[in-house]
């Protein structure tokens, strides 16, 4: 049996260390100390063993270079050209490839920087394709331009209509209206926002003025400025108050005209925001009266093929092959011919004078399932004509986060959609008016009438919310408000277009025009005589031009594949390396970590040892003392008092040769023969 001393712990054990760091299994710390107990373990657990002794072991031996040697090994070695030039050549030559190594490996970097960043930009290059086949039609939206008919809205906009004819005469005849000034109005509708004159000749000091009232500033009465103010001295504004009229702003129009169909159009919301909507849709132009005739193809259609929804801008609307309920309808071929034909009647005696300006059908072509936002997309189909409508198909499709900031269902968006309601697709304009509206409601309190409300809320009137008139005015000039909205709402990735080409002529002709209006007044009111003219009547065809349509794709203007060419390519020309250069580099670096790591934890242990040692005064022990101590459990070193007259050895008249302790080799080590073996294993390899 062979025997082996561990020195480090005898010293331990002399020097009087605590027990709690003396070891009572055995395993001596990091040195053990056996005597030939042989391992008893097998199968897996002792090869997960040797192979743990040999993986610390190479980790505690480590590259076995110094950094210098690393440094030269890897100059003499690497696929690269300049490192091995600058240990090869004379002191002169090393000097310029140094420098040239230098310049180019920076060169390298600043070129692959570009590529880098250029790459992270996530640009995106358009593609243009044209295919043929045959598609869908397109879903049709046709409303009325008057939302209402007026004699289903007059008992409710009496009061408005009557104060709306006193502003206008006040307008156009002030002396003759001030003088007539007999009738009662509604002053209540005027309190809330009136209109007012401004006087900016002297730029200085303009004066407000009241149509109704007296001056609102003090420096002159109404009938005085009735005098001096005139078309050219004076423009028209709104005045906006809040906080019972202690805080008011004043919206400027360059014409009479477009101040009051402003005003009314925003006092007629008021009221039509207290209605149920169930009502504002029996005061509309139903589908029966309006859709006199349809053919699409060469199937004949009436109103009942058509989907009615309440657009509050245009009362009710009609929409054509929308696919919620059935499967969208092909076009067989392109042409009139195959096309959507509709005679529609307006109504246009039934307007409403003061509320609807514009005569004619307001349409618009969009895709199924998709909310018809119609008073921004859509077209006029003026009256007394026939409208011929042509439709190209642009398809498209833009790639999504992170080159472009789209979306494809609006699950992402942080917008609540209030047109979810509705059941359609994802749009950007559902999305801003959602957003306006979510805004409208925190500032104001109230939705406004013009746009979905979500349950709980109510829409604003000056009843129930006397400021929102001021809140609405400020929220609409708000560009922070926009910008937000904007920078929450993203457009869809996939979109369909649809390009017209309109043309009109006059329909009917006038030979024509007795027996056609004859047939349909006949056809709609059962009467013999005409009830149709001209000014009511709208024709329509569309469809498609042709059955080519445009694909415009979004494709990465930069890929992996460019990138990693691109950063080869610079790599190879200015310095002659390849990928296995790269690989080598990063060896070196990781030989470069593992060394450093050896030297601290070699100077953490030697700064250790040496505050231990600081402890002890005594020479070390002897090799006698070495072999006593462990030979004899209870063998204790001479720790008496020495005193300094006498020496450390008062037996003594000399210092004793210091003892030296055994060299600490590996092969003095008595393991067990399978920790011996893979010892021996991990050396070989």
């Amino acid at each position: 049996m062979l025997l082996h001393i561990n020195p480090a712990y005898l010293f331990k054990l002399l020097h009087g260390f605590p027990p709690w760091i003396m070891p009572t299994d055995g395993n001596l710390g990091d040195k053990n100390v056996q005597m030939g107990k042989p391992g008893h373990r097998e199968g897996a657990t002792m090869h997960v063993k040797k192979y743990l002794l040999k993986c610390l072991h190479r980790l505690q031996k480590g590259p076995g270079y110094t950094y210098k040697e690393l440094l030269v090994w890897y100059c003499d070695n690497t696929n690269t050209h300049g490192p091995k030039r600058i240990i090869c050549e004379g002191p002169k030559k090393k000097a310029v490839w140094f420098l040239l190594t230098l310049l180019f490996t920076a060169l390298v970097c600043w070129q692959w920087g570009i590529f880098i960043r250029t790459y992270l930009s996530w640009e995106v290059s358009v593609s243009l394709s044209v295919g043929f086949k045959t598609m869908d039609f397109p879903a049709v939206t046709i409303c009325n331009a008057s939302p209402f008919k007026y004699s289903k809205v007059k008992h409710l906009l009496k009061d408005l209509d009557e104060l709306m004819e006193a502003v206008l005469e006040r307008i156009l005849a002030p002396e003759l209206s001030h003088a007539n000034a007999t009738r009662t109005l509604n002053s209540s509708i005027w309190n809330h926002t009136p209109l007012v004159l401004i006087d900016e000749r002297n730029p200085h000091h303009p004066m407000v003025l009241d149509l109704f009232g007296d001056n609102h500033n003090g420096l002159t009465n109404s009938s005085a400025s009735e005098k001096i103010c005139n078309a050219h001295g004076c423009k028209m504004a709104m005045r906006l108050c809040s906080l019972n009229g202690t805080q008011c702003t004043f919206r400027n129009f360059t014409s009479a005209t477009q101040a009051v169909t402003e005003w009314y159009s925003l006092q007629a919301t008021n009221i039509f925001a207290q209605v149920p909507q169930q009502e504002l849709v029996e005061m509309s132009y139903p589908g029966e009266q309006m859709i006199l005739a349809c053919l699409f193809g060469a199937e004949p259609c009436n109103y009942r093929n058509f989907t009615s929804i309440f657009y509050p801008h245009y009362g009710n609307c009609y929409i054509f092959n929308w696919g919620m309920t059935e499967k969208a309808l092909p076009s067989a071929n392109p042409g009139p011919e195959f096309g959507l034909k509709l005679i529609l009647d307006i109504d246009q005696e039934d307007y409403v004078p003061f509320l609807a300006s514009t005569a004619g059908v307001r349409l618009m072509l969009h895709e199924q399932r998709s909310y018809p936002f119609i008073r921004d997309e859509g077209i006029y189909a003026m009256s007394g004509t026939e409208t011929s409508i042509g439709v190209l198909v642009d398809k498209l499709q833009r790639m999504g986060e992170p080159y472009s900031p789209c979306t494809v269902n609006g699950s992402e968006v942080p917008v609540q959609n209030f047109y979810s309601d509705y059941n359609t697709t994802y749009s950007i304009q559902a999305c801003l008016r959602s957003c306006f509206q979510d805004h409208m409601i925190r500032s104001c309190k109230c939705g406004h009438y013009l746009y979905p409300l979500p349950r709980g809320e109510k829409y604003c009137n000056n009843r129930d919310f006397p400021d929102w008139a001021h809140c609405y005015s400020d929220l609409q000039m708000s560009v922070a408000q926009r910008e937000t909205c904007i920078g929450m709402c993203k457009e869809s990735c996939n979109d369909t277009q649809y390009k017209m080409t309109i043309s009109m002529a006059d329909w009917p002709s006038e030979a024509s025009e007795d027996w056609i209006f004859h047939v349909l007044s006949q056809e709609r009111d059962q009467s013999t005589n005409i009830t149709l003219s001209r000014k009511g009547i709208v024709k329509l065809n569309i469809y498609f031009q042709e059955f080519n349509y445009r694909t415009i794709e979004e494709s990465a203007a930069n890929n992996l594949v460019w990138l990693l060419s691109n950063l080869g390519g610079q790599f190879g020309f200015w310095m002659g390396g390849s990928v296995l250069c790269l690989i080598e580099f990063g060896e070196i670096i990781i030989d470069f970590v593992w060394i450093t790591i050896i030297k601290l934890v070699a100077l953490a242990k030697s700064l250790r040892q040496r505050r231990a040692q600081a402890s002890y005064s005594g020479p070390p022990p002897t090799v006698a003392e070495l072999v006593e101590a462990h030979t004899n459990f209870g063998y204790q070193p001479d720790t008496a008092p020495r005193s300094p007259n006498t020496g450390p050895y008062p037996s003594e008249q000399a210092l004793p040769i210091p003892g030296t302790p055994p060299p600490n080799y590996d092969s003095l080590r008595l393991q067990p023969l399978d920790v011996i073996e893979s010892d021996s294993e991990g050396d070989a390899i």
